[in-house]
């Protein structure tokens, strides 16, 4: 009688704690299904020269075309710029939803830089409400091309120059989107004596939705020339500030800009820019990228903040 008793009561037991189970599981997907993420709060990978808080996706490459011609004031021999370029050639891959890779080479230095991009949080509301969405970067660009009298190398390693970001970035509505990048580079050769060879930056920029497919773009670099009472870089170097167009059509975004930096990577936009708006140094280009899957099994969702 005992012996039956016991039985019941571990019966009873077993059931209530898988009833109780099941209630908290149904319970976490009712308030994960409450969590509403902001999706695209870019068209892609970068604002204009700066990289965005987006990432690729799980197991999709993707393939950036990027283009810079001469400035507007070279004059009409060289077509108003059009008769020069630069260009860099970049595949960017989605270890996870998270995590990226990149690498890249330009012809402007003839330089190549790796990256990573981590995003650390996602911009949500409801059950789980996250202001801004956060992505970690960090770069490494090495400077490949002939050593000169202007900025001789000696060592492999003076070619080196390393870029640490924190991309911080909120979708106001689904037509404006702001971010801002505190920067930290690190120079292992800076460009002359006066140059710090750790510099700080503060990058801003945002976006406005035009149409669905359409969206106007500005990005602006601040890099103060003094730190207290230390000088950070050459007083020739100036600010930059990019305007543009996204323009997305299917599996490509082009991006259409107006910009006074010639470079296209951070080592360069940031502090190597020598172009002034009010004196016509301004270099028009282009961004073109094209996304490949390799996820068979799984489609993107646009509920996933990506």
């Amino acid at each position: 009688m005992i012996k039956n008793l016991t039985a019941v009561l571990l019966m009873m037991t077993c059931t209530m704690a898988y009833a109780q189970n099941d209630l908290l599981n149904e319970l976490e997907k009712t308030q994960d299904s409450t969590i509403t993420y902001a999706a695209a709060t870019f068209k892609g990978t970068r604002i204009i020269n700066g990289h965005s808080v987006e990432t690729v996706g799980k197991r999709n490459l993707d393939f950036m075309i990027s283009h810079r011609f001469g400035a507007v004031n070279s004059g009409v021999s060289n077509f108003f710029g059009l008769d020069q370029a630069q260009i860099r050639l970049g595949l960017e891959y989605g270890l996870t939803d998270r995590l990226m890779i990149g690498i890249g080479r330009s012809s402007y230095q003839k330089t190549v830089d790796i990256f990573a991009k981590y995003r650390l949080l996602k911009q949500s509301s409801g059950y789980k409400t996250i202001p801004v969405s956060v992505t970690l970067f960090a770069s490494d660009a090495h400077n490949a091309s002939s050593t000169s009298a202007e900025l001789p190398f000696y060592t492999i390693a003076q070619r080196e120059t390393y870029t640490f970001q924190a991309l911080i970035a909120r979708k106001f509505s689904d037509k404006l989107s702001i971010q801002i990048t505190p920067t930290v580079m690190h120079r292992n050769l800076a460009e002359n004596a006066i140059d710090a060879n750790n510099l700080y930056a503060l990058g801003m920029g945002g976006r406005y939705k035009l149409t669905k497919r359409t969206s106007f773009n500005v990005e602006y670099w601040y890099t103060p020339k003094k730190i207290g009472s230390t000088i950070q870089r050459d007083p020739r170097f100036t600010n930059t500030l990019s305007l543009g167009f996204d323009i997305e059509t299917g599996g490509h975004v082009f991006q259409l800009h107006l910009t006074n930096s010639k470079g296209m990577i951070e080592r360069q936009f940031i502090g190597q820019t020598t172009g002034k708006w009010n004196s016509g140094d301004i270099f028009y280009g282009f961004n073109v990228s094209r996304t490949f899957s390799f996820d068979k099994d799984k489609k993107r969702s646009k509920s996933n903040g990506y």
